[in-house]
Parts: C-alpha cells; structure tokens; sequence
C-alpha cells in the first residue's frame, strides 16, 4: 500500500501497520485499531510514519462477537 501516515492521523483501519522512523535503525510493525490517533515516536516525534500491512476486524467490531 503506497499510502502513509503520520501522527495524529486516525488509523482508518484495523491491522498490523509498518512503521518507518527517522534515522532509526530498524523499522517495525505494530496493531493499530480504526478511530485511534497515529502516535508519535518517543524519539523521532512526527517524523515516523504508518502503513498499512495486513488489515483486519477488531475482534469488537466482528459480526460474530459483537453483542
């Protein structure tokens, strides 16, 4: 997915995003969950950005355990 996010953002969908820093030594991956705030890096503050790598329901929010 070409599309990235920054801080503050709303995380538009559920999922495993990957996480790009400035001047980091390594990227990684996190869950983010749809209608939070993208966070900043304690570190490289509103430099880092998200993307989308594999989406999916909040268990929450799916049919099957919704109540």
């Amino acid at each position: 997915m070409s599309d990235y996010f920054k801080p503050g953002q709303e995380v538009p969908a559920s999922g495993i995003y990957d996480v790009y820093h400035h001047n980091h030594p390594s990227n990684h991956q996190v869950t983010c969950v749809k209608g939070e705030p993208f966070p900043p890096c304690r570190t490289c503050g509103h430099e880092v950005r998200y993307a989308l790598a594999v989406a999916a329901h909040h268990v929450r929010n799916h049919e099957y355990f919704r109540s």
